[in-house]
This record gives structure tokens, C-alpha cells and sequence, in this order.
């Protein structure tokens, strides 16, 4: 990846039932056991859904 941002759409609360096998495909999973994997970890409870996208040095969005 070139030199570029990261820029965030959007933040949103969720719940477990809500992190469906669709979800961790489009978040590049192959499931929701290998999203899982990464995902839990430490002592919180919380779930976020971060939508983002990169913009490279000059400003298109990929």
C-alpha cells in the first residue's frame, strides 16, 4: 500500500447477534469464528462496526 489515510465513515454500537457470517466476509473473514479470533481480546465488552476507506497520497478513494 502507498503512502496515503485512512478516513472514517462511520462508527456504530453492535451486538454479537448482529456479527453475521456476511458481515465477516465483507470485513475480508472467512467467517465469523476467524473474525472472532482477532476481535476478541482484552477485558471489553463493547462491538463496534468501523466502516472506513483509504485515500491515497493524492486524495482518490479507494
Amino acid at each position: 500500500m502507498e503512502e496515503g489515510e485512512i478516513e472514517v465513515d462511520s462508527i456504530i454500537p453492535i451486538g454479537l447477534p448482529d456479527v453475521t457470517p456476511q458481515l465477516a466476509r465483507e470485513s475480508g473473514f472467512l467467517g465469523v469464528v476467524d473474525l472472532l479470533k482477532v476481535a476478541n481480546h482484552g477485558k471489553g465488552r463493547n462491538i463496534y462496526l468501523i466502516r472506513f476507506h483509504y485515500l491515497d497520497r493524492r486524495g482518490t478513494r479507494s
